[in-house]
């Protein structure tokens, strides 16, 4: 991508209505934009990294099985009302409509009802099970106040995946294999080693669950952390009883803030009795699915993200969620400069290495060392005049302070990991 030709362009301020760091940077950096509070566009940029998170988490997901659908946003009051949770003082952030017809509807808030309805027309025999669905879909709530940037939103896509077992037995064997690809997707993320599987309330759904927190000063959850055995408890569940149960001591627990990325549940039949989702056990009798839940919201994830890995410069993306590898800037209006900088940006192309090329002209060159930090793309490399006469490219990671001059071949070999 030619900068020149990005949708985009970056801006020295952000809404002065914005308070965290993660869109204050995304907004100024032009990958997203602020529709209203709570509500954000995700630009070319944005999207890239967005979609990114989603082919790890996918990846992940199919690593254990899970087979991927899209379910609707627009959801009946009957499928919510034998859980009792279509009622307001039980669940209060559902968006309602009307069809024309005055049929009441809800805007998807999760899909652990629809998903248990929709299976009593394929779930027969203990043969069936175990099995998982999961699905990158939009969900709407409608929260008091919408804050933290993209972190807490009334619109965002989440990852919901619905596991389906015989018994309880069988369901832990599947939610140990969940609890390990969120390990891996936060580590392939970048932030592994800021996240901490936590135990939690399981809020809405069961008495308990496992959240994954993020430590970060921008959170609004209080965690308990061990560092050692990197496991950590949620203020809401902190009490000798928990810590006893987990083999912890309070002497080597450290509180600190963080932001939940994740969640899993062990939903038991709850979903399965209430909508009566049933299957034929080897001795012929009815029995009711044993159901877990687990999320991920990929927007959440990128803006801890941006919180956690930023400096007073801009963002630092993880090379696997990074919209481009490398920030090509060309410096100067010499005409041997232009020359190079686009046998560079053509060579880059050629070998598959995504690039951003900052070829505007009229720009300072403070401008686009300032909008290349601000971007946060794993390596910077710059052509000009200075490294034409040594005869190559300055190229630095934007975690260095300093760069240094390397042939164009040298480049290559850096950037596709040939050394």
């Amino acid at each position: 991508m030619k900068q020149s030709q990005l949708f985009t362009k970056t801006r020295k301020e952000a809404p002065s209505d914005e308070v965290s760091k993660n869109a204050e940077l995304l907004i100024r950096g032009g990958f997203i934009n602020k529709e209203m509070a709570g509500v954000y566009s995700y630009l070319p940029l944005g999207l890239k990294v967005m979609k990114k998170i989603e082919n790890i988490i996918r990846e992940e997901m199919n690593a254990i099985g899970g087979q991927e659908i899209v379910m609707s946003s627009l959801q009946e009051k009957e499928t919510w009302e034998p859980t009792n949770q279509w009622s307001d003082a039980e669940v209060d952030i559902w968006f309602k409509t009307k069809l024309k017809n005055d049929t009441e509807l809800g805007l998807a808030v999760t899909h652990e009802a629809p998903i248990t309805k929709m299976l009593k027309g394929f779930l027969n025999s203990y043969r069936d099970l175990p099995f998982s669905v999961y699905q990158f879909q939009t969900k709407f709530r409608n929260e008091t106040r919408a804050k933290s940037g993209i972190m807490r939103t009334r619109e965002f896509v989440m990852k919901d995946l619905y596991s389906f077992s015989k018994d309880e037995e069988q369901h832990l064997e599947f939610y140990e294999k969940c609890k390990q690809a969120y390990v891996n997707i936060f580590k392939r993320a970048g932030i592994g080693h800021l996240t901490y599987l936590t135990f939690a309330s399981g809020g809405m759904f069961s008495k308990f669950s496992h959240e994954f927190q993020t430590i970060t000063s921008a959170g609004e959850d209080i965690i308990y952390v061990d560092e050692n055995k990197g496991i950590a408890i949620n203020k809401e569940v902190y009490n000798d009883e928990v810590i006893e149960s987990l083999g912890l001591s309070k002497e080597s627990l450290v509180e600190n803030k963080a932001v939940e990325v994740g969640n899993i549940f062990t939903l038991s039949t709850r979903f399965s009795d209430a909508l009566d989702l049933t299957y034929q056990t080897e001795a012929g009798e009815k029995k009711s699915a044993f159901m877990g839940s687990y999320g991920i919201g990929p927007a959440r994830l990128m803006g801890t993200v941006v919180e956690v890995l930023s400096d007073d410069k801009g963002i630092i993306w993880p090379e696997s969620i990074a919209p481009f590898k490398v920030h090509l800037l060309s410096l100067g209006e010499d005409v041997e400069v232009i020359k190079s900088a686009n046998e560079v940006y053509e060579e880059l192309v050629k070998k598959n290495i995504e690039v951003l090329f900052d070829d505007r002209v009229g720009i300072m060159a403070g401008e686009k060392f300032a909008d290349a930090d601000l971007l946060g793309m794993p390596y910077r490399v710059v052509v000009s005049t200075r490294s034409l006469k040594e005869n190559g490219v300055e190229v630095k990671k934007r975690t260095e302070e300093k760069g240094s001059v390397i042939s164009r071949e040298e480049l290559i070999k850096v950037l596709t990991n040939k050394n």
